[in-house]
C-alpha cells in the first residue's frame, strides 16, 4: 500500500514511466483516492511541461519563501489526513 509520503519520493519515476507496472499501480489507486496528491501531481505535472521549453541558459527564479512553506504544509496534512 503506497501512502503519500511513498507516492511524493517515486513521483518522478512514476512521470517519467521508470517504474514497473504494480507500483504505477499502487500508486494509481493511491492517487485517486487522494485529493492533496491528486493537486500535488497536476501541479507537478504543469512545472514539467512548463519547464520542456527552458534551455540551461534560461536562469530560473528563486521560489518564494511563503511557497515552499506552503506546499510543505499542504503535502503535512495531506500525509495526517492519510494517518501518517
Amino acid at each position: 500500500m503506497q501512502d503519500c509520503t511513498d507516492v511524493f519520493a517515486r513521483l518522478s519515476e512514476y512521470l517519467d514511466r521508470e517504474l514497473p507496472g504494480a507500483t504505477c499501480e499502487e500508486i494509481e489507486k493511491h492517487i485517486a483516492a487522494c485529493a492533496p496528491c491528486v493537486q500535488f501531481v497536476e501541479s507537478l505535472k504543469k512545472s514539467i511541461h512548463l519547464t520542456h521549453g527552458l534551455t540551461p541558459e534560461d536562469p530560473l527564479p528563486p521560489i518564494p519563501e511563503e511557497l515552499k512553506q506552503k506546499l510543505r504544509r499542504a503535502f503535512d496534512d495531506g500525509a495526517r489526513r492519510r494517518g501518517k
